[in-house]
Protein backbone atom coordinates (compact mmCIF):
# COMPACT_ATOMS: atom_id res chain seq x y z
CA UNK A 1 0.00 0.00 0.00
CA UNK A 2 2.92 2.47 1.19
CA UNK A 3 4.26 1.84 -2.53
CA UNK A 4 1.23 2.79 -3.98
CA UNK A 5 0.95 5.89 -2.09
CA UNK A 6 4.53 7.32 -2.91
CA UNK A 7 3.50 6.76 -6.73
CA UNK A 8 0.31 8.52 -6.34
CA UNK A 9 2.45 10.83 -4.70
CA UNK A 10 4.80 11.36 -7.50
CA UNK A 11 2.73 11.42 -9.91
CA UNK A 12 0.94 14.58 -8.27
CA UNK A 13 4.31 16.19 -7.95
CA UNK A 14 5.53 15.67 -11.45
CA UNK A 15 2.41 16.91 -12.84
CA UNK A 16 3.51 20.55 -11.36
CA UNK A 17 6.56 20.15 -13.92
CA UNK A 18 5.03 18.33 -16.86
CA UNK A 19 3.49 21.18 -18.62
CA UNK A 20 6.85 23.44 -18.61
CA UNK A 21 8.86 20.14 -20.02
CA UNK A 22 9.34 19.25 -23.61
CA UNK A 23 8.63 15.88 -25.02
CA UNK A 24 11.22 13.89 -26.06
CA UNK A 25 10.38 10.15 -25.20
CA UNK A 26 6.55 8.04 -26.06
CA UNK A 27 5.55 5.41 -24.64
CA UNK A 28 1.90 4.17 -26.08
CA UNK A 29 0.09 1.69 -23.98
CA UNK A 30 -2.34 -0.29 -25.99
CA UNK A 31 -4.97 -1.96 -23.93
CA UNK A 32 -6.11 -4.75 -27.24
CA UNK A 33 -10.33 -4.41 -26.83
CA UNK A 34 -10.04 -2.55 -23.13
CA UNK A 35 -13.11 -0.55 -22.59
CA UNK A 36 -14.02 1.08 -19.15
CA UNK A 37 -15.53 -1.83 -17.98
CA UNK A 38 -12.59 -3.97 -18.17
CA UNK A 39 -10.43 -1.45 -16.40
CA UNK A 40 -13.09 -0.94 -13.32
CA UNK A 41 -13.99 -4.57 -13.10
CA UNK A 42 -10.13 -5.44 -12.66
CA UNK A 43 -9.73 -2.61 -10.27
CA UNK A 44 -12.68 -4.15 -8.02
CA UNK A 45 -11.27 -7.92 -8.15
CA UNK A 46 -7.85 -6.23 -7.06
CA UNK A 47 -9.08 -3.99 -4.64
CA UNK A 48 -6.92 -1.00 -5.77
CA UNK A 49 -6.69 1.56 -8.71
CA UNK A 50 -4.51 -0.01 -11.58
CA UNK A 51 -1.41 2.05 -12.09
CA UNK A 52 -3.09 3.91 -14.90
CA UNK A 53 -5.98 5.22 -13.51
CA UNK A 54 -3.94 7.28 -10.96
CA UNK A 55 -2.66 9.68 -14.22
CA UNK A 56 -3.69 12.91 -13.87
CA UNK A 57 -5.38 13.36 -16.88
CA UNK A 58 -8.14 11.38 -18.94
CA UNK A 59 -10.45 11.53 -21.79
CA UNK A 60 -12.43 9.18 -24.26
CA UNK A 61 -11.98 7.91 -27.70
CA UNK A 62 -14.09 7.00 -30.66
CA UNK A 63 -12.70 3.83 -32.42
CA UNK A 64 -14.86 3.56 -35.34
CA UNK A 65 -13.02 2.72 -38.47
CA UNK A 66 -13.81 4.09 -42.04
CA UNK A 67 -16.45 1.47 -43.10
CA UNK A 68 -17.72 0.74 -39.93
CA UNK A 69 -18.92 1.73 -36.22
CA UNK A 70 -17.11 -1.28 -35.06
CA UNK A 71 -13.74 -1.50 -35.52
CA UNK A 72 -11.13 -4.37 -35.91
CA UNK A 73 -7.90 -4.37 -34.51
CA UNK A 74 -5.99 -3.62 -38.08
CA UNK A 75 -8.14 -0.33 -38.58
CA UNK A 76 -7.71 0.02 -35.08
CA UNK A 77 -4.00 0.37 -34.91
CA UNK A 78 -4.02 2.07 -38.07
CA UNK A 79 -5.61 4.89 -36.98
CA UNK A 80 -3.45 5.14 -34.13
CA UNK A 81 -0.15 4.64 -35.74
CA UNK A 82 -0.56 6.91 -38.53
CA UNK A 83 -3.82 9.53 -37.95
CA UNK A 84 -5.57 8.06 -40.70
CA UNK A 85 -9.11 5.94 -40.60
CA UNK A 86 -8.88 2.63 -42.79
CA UNK A 87 -11.26 -0.02 -43.74
CA UNK A 88 -11.63 -3.29 -41.76
CA UNK A 89 -8.74 -5.68 -42.44
CA UNK A 90 -6.34 -2.84 -43.72
CA UNK A 91 -2.76 -2.07 -42.10
CA UNK A 92 -1.18 1.13 -43.09
CA UNK A 93 -3.08 2.09 -45.93
CA UNK A 94 -5.94 4.21 -46.51
CA UNK A 95 -9.16 2.47 -48.28
CA UNK A 96 -8.27 3.23 -51.62
CA UNK A 97 -4.96 0.87 -51.44
CA UNK A 98 -1.87 3.85 -50.76
CA UNK A 99 -0.24 3.36 -47.94
CA UNK A 100 0.54 5.89 -45.31
CA UNK A 101 3.60 5.89 -43.28
CA UNK A 102 3.17 5.66 -39.52
CA UNK A 103 4.81 7.05 -36.65
CA UNK A 104 7.54 4.88 -36.59
CA UNK A 105 8.71 5.39 -39.89
CA UNK A 106 8.58 9.59 -39.60
CA UNK A 107 10.04 9.62 -36.73
CA UNK A 108 12.86 6.90 -37.51
CA UNK A 109 13.92 9.87 -40.34
CA UNK A 110 14.58 12.13 -37.24
CA UNK A 111 16.66 9.50 -35.31
CA UNK A 112 14.37 8.25 -33.10
CA UNK A 113 15.20 4.51 -31.68
CA UNK A 114 11.61 2.52 -31.88
CA UNK A 115 10.42 -0.77 -30.25
CA UNK A 116 7.85 -2.82 -30.09
CA UNK A 117 6.62 -4.95 -27.11
CA UNK A 118 3.66 -7.58 -27.15
CA UNK A 119 2.12 -11.10 -26.46
CA UNK A 120 0.80 -12.23 -29.43
CA UNK A 121 2.79 -12.78 -32.71
CA UNK A 122 4.61 -9.31 -34.00
CA UNK A 123 2.82 -10.08 -37.24
CA UNK A 124 -0.35 -9.09 -35.49
CA UNK A 125 -2.60 -6.45 -36.53
CA UNK A 126 -1.90 -4.20 -33.97
CA UNK A 127 1.60 -4.76 -33.64
CA UNK A 128 1.99 -4.71 -37.49
CA UNK A 129 -0.03 -1.40 -37.93
CA UNK A 130 3.36 0.49 -36.67
CA UNK A 131 5.27 -1.09 -39.53
CA UNK A 132 3.55 -2.37 -42.40
CA UNK A 133 1.80 -1.79 -45.43
CA UNK A 134 -0.85 -4.56 -46.11
CA UNK A 135 -4.53 -4.73 -47.98
CA UNK A 136 -5.21 -7.97 -45.49
CA UNK A 137 -4.09 -8.30 -41.49
CA UNK A 138 -4.45 -12.06 -42.69
CA UNK A 139 -1.37 -11.44 -44.96
CA UNK A 140 0.99 -12.21 -41.99
CA UNK A 141 4.10 -13.67 -43.80
CA UNK A 142 4.30 -10.77 -46.21
CA UNK A 143 3.80 -8.63 -42.81
CA UNK A 144 6.78 -10.61 -41.31
CA UNK A 145 8.72 -9.64 -44.44
CA UNK A 146 8.15 -6.05 -44.45
CA UNK A 147 9.84 -5.93 -40.21
CA UNK A 148 12.80 -7.42 -41.19
CA UNK A 149 13.20 -5.93 -44.67
CA UNK A 150 12.20 -2.17 -43.63
CA UNK A 151 14.12 -2.21 -40.28
CA UNK A 152 11.64 0.33 -39.09
CA UNK A 153 11.33 -1.01 -35.37
CA UNK A 154 14.75 -1.45 -33.44
CA UNK A 155 13.50 -3.73 -30.96
CA UNK A 156 11.10 -6.55 -31.22
CA UNK A 157 9.27 -8.74 -28.77
CA UNK A 158 6.45 -11.05 -29.09
CA UNK A 159 5.74 -13.84 -30.56
CA UNK A 160 5.33 -15.67 -33.86
CA UNK A 161 8.55 -17.27 -34.90
CA UNK A 162 6.91 -19.47 -37.18
CA UNK A 163 6.24 -16.44 -39.62
CA UNK A 164 9.80 -15.97 -40.13
CA UNK A 165 11.44 -19.53 -40.80
CA UNK A 166 10.62 -21.96 -43.95
CA UNK A 167 9.05 -25.02 -43.11
CA UNK A 168 12.35 -27.37 -43.63
CA UNK A 169 13.58 -25.36 -40.72
CA UNK A 170 10.42 -25.84 -38.40
CA UNK A 171 8.47 -22.93 -39.44
CA UNK A 172 5.39 -21.94 -41.60
CA UNK A 173 6.66 -20.15 -44.75
CA UNK A 174 6.75 -21.87 -47.86
CA UNK A 175 8.62 -19.11 -49.51
CA UNK A 176 11.81 -20.31 -48.45
CA UNK A 177 12.91 -17.60 -46.96
CA UNK A 178 14.79 -17.52 -43.97
CA UNK A 179 13.79 -14.06 -42.42
CA UNK A 180 15.94 -14.98 -39.28
CA UNK A 181 19.14 -15.45 -40.85
CA UNK A 182 18.24 -11.90 -42.90
CA UNK A 183 17.55 -10.50 -39.74
CA UNK A 184 21.09 -11.44 -38.64
CA UNK A 185 22.45 -10.30 -41.40
CA UNK A 186 21.05 -6.62 -41.49
CA UNK A 187 21.99 -6.22 -37.50
CA UNK A 188 19.34 -7.77 -35.49
CA UNK A 189 20.78 -9.93 -32.38
CA UNK A 190 17.85 -12.75 -32.36
CA UNK A 191 17.04 -14.22 -28.92
CA UNK A 192 14.36 -16.99 -28.02
CA UNK A 193 14.67 -17.56 -24.50
CA UNK A 194 13.92 -15.23 -21.47
CA UNK A 195 17.60 -15.92 -19.85
CA UNK A 196 18.41 -14.95 -22.82
CA UNK A 197 16.52 -11.31 -22.71
CA UNK A 198 18.25 -10.46 -19.49
CA UNK A 199 21.64 -11.02 -20.50
CA UNK A 200 21.06 -8.04 -23.21
CA UNK A 201 22.80 -4.92 -22.79
CA UNK A 202 22.81 -1.88 -24.64
CA UNK A 203 21.98 -3.41 -28.37
CA UNK A 204 21.06 -1.44 -31.42
CA UNK A 205 18.84 -4.26 -32.97
CA UNK A 206 16.88 -7.03 -31.07
CA UNK A 207 14.13 -9.24 -32.79
CA UNK A 208 12.87 -11.53 -29.80
CA UNK A 209 10.38 -14.14 -30.52
CA UNK A 210 9.73 -16.30 -27.70
CA UNK A 211 7.14 -18.18 -28.94
CA UNK A 212 6.27 -20.10 -32.55
CA UNK A 213 2.82 -18.65 -32.16
CA UNK A 214 1.40 -16.58 -29.88
CA UNK A 215 2.92 -15.92 -25.90
CA UNK A 216 0.90 -18.45 -23.91
CA UNK A 217 -1.85 -17.04 -21.58
CA UNK A 218 -0.95 -14.39 -18.42
CA UNK A 219 -2.55 -17.12 -16.28
CA UNK A 220 0.00 -19.75 -17.38
CA UNK A 221 2.71 -18.57 -19.11
CA UNK A 222 6.66 -19.35 -17.42
CA UNK A 223 9.29 -21.03 -18.21
CA UNK A 224 11.52 -18.64 -20.93
CA UNK A 225 8.48 -16.82 -21.85
CA UNK A 226 8.75 -13.59 -19.91
CA UNK A 227 6.00 -11.53 -18.63
CA UNK A 228 5.03 -8.31 -20.60
CA UNK A 229 6.74 -6.09 -17.73
CA UNK A 230 9.82 -8.08 -17.89
CA UNK A 231 10.37 -7.41 -21.41
CA UNK A 232 9.26 -3.58 -21.48
CA UNK A 233 11.57 -3.46 -18.09
CA UNK A 234 14.12 -4.35 -20.59
CA UNK A 235 13.35 -2.57 -23.48
CA UNK A 236 13.70 0.51 -21.40
CA UNK A 237 16.97 -0.39 -20.40
CA UNK A 238 18.47 -0.87 -23.43
CA UNK A 239 16.58 2.54 -25.08
CA UNK A 240 17.55 4.59 -22.38
CA UNK A 241 21.23 3.64 -22.26
CA UNK A 242 21.68 5.60 -25.17
CA UNK A 243 21.17 9.71 -25.75
CA UNK A 244 18.66 9.17 -28.05
CA UNK A 245 14.99 9.69 -28.25
CA UNK A 246 12.38 7.07 -28.60
CA UNK A 247 9.19 5.86 -28.64
CA UNK A 248 7.29 2.23 -27.79
CA UNK A 249 4.44 0.74 -28.11
CA UNK A 250 3.40 -1.70 -25.95
CA UNK A 251 0.48 -4.18 -26.23
CA UNK A 252 -2.09 -6.47 -23.78
CA UNK A 253 -2.83 -8.38 -26.75
CA UNK A 254 -4.49 -11.11 -24.73
CA UNK A 255 -7.03 -8.75 -23.19
CA UNK A 256 -8.95 -9.11 -26.27
CA UNK A 257 -9.37 -12.75 -27.31
CA UNK A 258 -10.19 -13.51 -23.25
CA UNK A 259 -13.07 -11.07 -23.67
CA UNK A 260 -13.96 -12.45 -27.34
CA UNK A 261 -14.31 -15.61 -24.85
CA UNK A 262 -16.25 -13.83 -22.47
CA UNK A 263 -13.56 -15.04 -20.03
CA UNK A 264 -13.94 -12.83 -16.56
CA UNK A 265 -10.98 -14.57 -14.85
CA UNK A 266 -8.81 -14.52 -18.39
CA UNK A 267 -9.94 -10.68 -18.60
CA UNK A 268 -8.74 -10.20 -15.16
CA UNK A 269 -5.62 -11.80 -15.51
CA UNK A 270 -4.37 -10.22 -18.79
CA UNK A 271 -5.61 -7.15 -17.28
CA UNK A 272 -3.40 -7.45 -14.15
CA UNK A 273 -0.44 -8.64 -16.65
CA UNK A 274 -1.14 -4.95 -18.59
CA UNK A 275 -1.14 -3.24 -15.64
CA UNK A 276 2.57 -3.81 -14.55
CA UNK A 277 3.68 -3.16 -17.79
CA UNK A 278 2.11 -0.09 -17.58
CA UNK A 279 3.31 0.25 -13.89
CA UNK A 280 6.91 0.01 -15.50
CA UNK A 281 6.52 2.70 -18.21
CA UNK A 282 5.25 5.10 -15.43
CA UNK A 283 8.00 4.21 -12.91
CA UNK A 284 10.34 5.36 -15.97
CA UNK A 285 8.90 8.32 -16.41
CA UNK A 286 8.87 9.34 -13.00
CA UNK A 287 12.54 9.42 -13.11
CA UNK A 288 12.35 12.09 -15.65
CA UNK A 289 10.24 15.44 -16.83
CA UNK A 290 10.93 14.14 -20.96
CA UNK A 291 8.37 10.71 -21.22
CA UNK A 292 4.76 11.12 -22.18
CA UNK A 293 3.23 7.97 -21.78
CA UNK A 294 0.02 7.01 -23.00
CA UNK A 295 -2.81 4.24 -21.93
CA UNK A 296 -5.60 3.46 -24.31
CA UNK A 297 -7.32 0.41 -25.68
CA UNK A 298 -8.08 -0.19 -29.52
CA UNK A 299 -11.57 -0.87 -29.18
CA UNK A 300 -14.01 -2.17 -26.43
CA UNK A 301 -14.72 -6.61 -26.80
CA UNK A 302 -17.27 -8.27 -25.59
CA UNK A 303 -20.14 -5.42 -24.29
CA UNK A 304 -19.11 -6.16 -20.74
CA UNK A 305 -21.23 -5.35 -17.94
CA UNK A 306 -20.39 -4.62 -14.27
CA UNK A 307 -23.88 -5.93 -13.79
CA UNK A 308 -26.58 -8.44 -15.03
CA UNK A 309 -29.97 -6.74 -13.69
CA UNK A 310 -30.04 -6.92 -10.14
CA UNK A 311 -27.89 -4.22 -9.02
CA UNK A 312 -24.62 -5.70 -8.07
CA UNK A 313 -21.53 -7.69 -9.08
CA UNK A 314 -20.60 -10.26 -6.63
CA UNK A 315 -16.45 -9.72 -6.78
CA UNK A 316 -15.77 -12.02 -3.63
CA UNK A 317 -16.36 -14.84 -6.16
CA UNK A 318 -14.78 -13.54 -8.91
CA UNK A 319 -11.64 -13.32 -6.51
CA UNK A 320 -11.86 -17.33 -5.95
CA UNK A 321 -11.74 -18.22 -9.82
CA UNK A 322 -8.62 -20.23 -10.61
CA UNK A 323 -8.80 -21.20 -14.52
CA UNK A 324 -9.38 -19.49 -17.58
CA UNK A 325 -12.33 -21.47 -19.97
CA UNK A 326 -10.32 -22.33 -22.40
CA UNK A 327 -7.45 -24.07 -19.58
CA UNK A 328 -11.06 -25.65 -17.97
CA UNK A 329 -12.44 -27.09 -21.18
CA UNK A 330 -9.18 -28.45 -22.45
CA UNK A 331 -8.80 -30.57 -18.96
CA UNK A 332 -12.79 -31.20 -18.32
CA UNK A 333 -15.83 -32.30 -20.37
CA UNK A 334 -19.72 -31.75 -19.75
CA UNK A 335 -19.66 -35.04 -21.40
CA UNK A 336 -18.87 -36.13 -17.80
CA UNK A 337 -20.99 -34.28 -15.93
CA UNK A 338 -20.46 -35.24 -11.88
CA UNK A 339 -16.28 -34.53 -12.88
CA UNK A 340 -17.43 -31.58 -14.49
CA UNK A 341 -19.52 -30.34 -11.69
CA UNK A 342 -16.66 -30.93 -8.91
CA UNK A 343 -14.19 -29.49 -11.29
CA UNK A 344 -15.84 -26.42 -11.29
CA UNK A 345 -16.78 -26.23 -7.39
CA UNK A 346 -12.50 -26.72 -7.25
CA UNK A 347 -11.95 -24.01 -9.84
CA UNK A 348 -14.37 -21.38 -9.18
CA UNK A 349 -16.31 -22.44 -5.89
CA UNK A 350 -19.20 -22.39 -7.60
CA UNK A 351 -22.15 -24.64 -7.74
CA UNK A 352 -23.86 -25.88 -11.17
CA UNK A 353 -26.85 -28.12 -11.51
CA UNK A 354 -27.38 -30.98 -14.41
CA UNK A 355 -29.42 -28.68 -16.53
CA UNK A 356 -26.62 -26.19 -16.31
CA UNK A 357 -23.98 -28.52 -17.23
CA UNK A 358 -26.47 -29.56 -19.83
CA UNK A 359 -26.67 -26.24 -21.58
CA UNK A 360 -22.68 -25.90 -21.67
CA UNK A 361 -22.63 -29.57 -23.44
CA UNK A 362 -25.31 -28.86 -26.08
CA UNK A 363 -23.96 -25.53 -26.77
CA UNK A 364 -22.40 -24.59 -30.65
CA UNK A 365 -19.74 -22.98 -28.31
CA UNK A 366 -18.97 -24.60 -25.15
CA UNK A 367 -16.52 -22.43 -24.25
CA UNK A 368 -18.47 -18.82 -24.71
CA UNK A 369 -21.60 -20.57 -22.72
CA UNK A 370 -19.47 -21.36 -19.92
CA UNK A 371 -18.26 -18.15 -19.52
CA UNK A 372 -21.72 -16.75 -19.76
CA UNK A 373 -22.70 -18.93 -17.42
CA UNK A 374 -19.60 -18.32 -14.96
CA UNK A 375 -20.64 -14.99 -15.36
CA UNK A 376 -24.27 -15.43 -14.38
CA UNK A 377 -23.39 -16.62 -11.32
CA UNK A 378 -21.48 -13.34 -10.20
CA UNK A 379 -23.49 -11.15 -12.28
CA UNK A 380 -21.82 -10.08 -14.98
CA UNK A 381 -22.62 -10.05 -18.56
CA UNK A 382 -21.64 -9.51 -21.63
CA UNK A 383 -23.20 -8.36 -24.92
CA UNK A 384 -21.30 -9.76 -27.69
CA UNK A 385 -18.44 -12.31 -28.50
CA UNK A 386 -17.47 -9.87 -30.84
CA UNK A 387 -15.82 -5.79 -30.81
CA UNK A 388 -18.49 -3.37 -30.05
CA UNK A 389 -18.56 0.24 -31.24
CA UNK A 390 -18.38 1.94 -27.68
CA UNK A 391 -15.33 4.65 -26.94
CA UNK A 392 -12.71 3.66 -25.02
CA UNK A 393 -10.83 5.71 -22.70
CA UNK A 394 -6.78 7.41 -22.93
CA UNK A 395 -4.69 7.69 -19.58
CA UNK A 396 -1.89 10.61 -20.05
CA UNK A 397 0.68 11.28 -17.80
CA UNK A 398 4.35 13.46 -19.00
CA UNK A 399 5.11 16.70 -20.49
CA UNK A 400 1.98 17.33 -22.79
CA UNK A 401 -0.66 14.59 -21.23
CA UNK A 402 -3.20 17.69 -20.83
CA UNK A 403 -3.82 17.21 -24.39
CA UNK A 404 -5.52 13.62 -24.30
CA UNK A 405 -8.87 14.95 -22.28
CA UNK A 406 -11.78 15.26 -23.72
CA UNK A 407 -13.68 13.17 -26.58
CA UNK A 408 -11.28 12.51 -29.19
CA UNK A 409 -10.71 10.31 -31.81
CA UNK A 410 -8.29 7.44 -32.38
CA UNK A 411 -6.76 9.27 -35.19
CA UNK A 412 -6.04 12.65 -33.02
CA UNK A 413 -3.66 10.44 -30.64
CA UNK A 414 -0.95 10.23 -33.04
CA UNK A 415 -2.00 13.82 -34.75
CA UNK A 416 -1.44 15.15 -30.91
CA UNK A 417 1.75 13.36 -30.27
CA UNK A 418 3.45 14.43 -33.14
CA UNK A 419 2.95 17.90 -32.75
CA UNK A 420 4.29 17.84 -29.25
CA UNK A 421 7.12 16.45 -30.90
CA UNK A 422 7.63 19.11 -32.90
CA UNK A 423 6.53 16.97 -36.51
CA UNK A 424 3.66 17.22 -38.12
CA UNK A 425 1.75 14.03 -40.26
CA UNK A 426 1.51 15.85 -43.43
CA UNK A 427 3.66 14.08 -45.52
CA UNK A 428 3.12 12.09 -48.98
CA UNK A 429 1.45 9.39 -49.49
CA UNK A 430 3.88 6.47 -50.05
CA UNK A 431 2.81 4.96 -52.92
CA UNK A 432 0.08 4.72 -55.55
CA UNK A 433 -3.56 2.73 -55.27
CA UNK A 434 -3.35 -0.96 -55.62
CA UNK A 435 -6.86 -2.55 -56.25
CA UNK A 436 -8.94 -2.95 -53.32
CA UNK A 437 -11.93 -4.98 -53.29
Amino acid sequence: MLKKLLLVSLLLVLLTFSSLAQVRNVILCIGDGMGLPHVHLTALIEGRNLSFMNTPYVGLVKTHSYDSWVTDSAAAGTALATGFKTTNVMIGMLPDGRSVPTIFEILKQYGYRTAIVVTCRVTHATPAAFYAHVDDRNKEFEIAKQLIESETVDIVMGGGMAYFLPKDKGGKREDGLDLIELAKKKGYTVITKKSEMKELKDTEKVLALFAADHLTPASTRSGEQPMLYEMVEKVLEILSSRDEPFIIMIEGSQIDWEAHDNDIYGVWKEMVEFDKAVEAALKFALKRTDTLVLVTGDHETGGLSLSSGDYRVDVEKIRKFRATTDWFLSRFSPAKPDEFKRAVKEYYDLDITDQEVERVKNAKNQKIEFGRLLGEKVNVGWATTTHTGEPVPIFAFGPGAEQFTGYLDNTDIPRIVMKLLGYSLQYPLLKEPVPVK
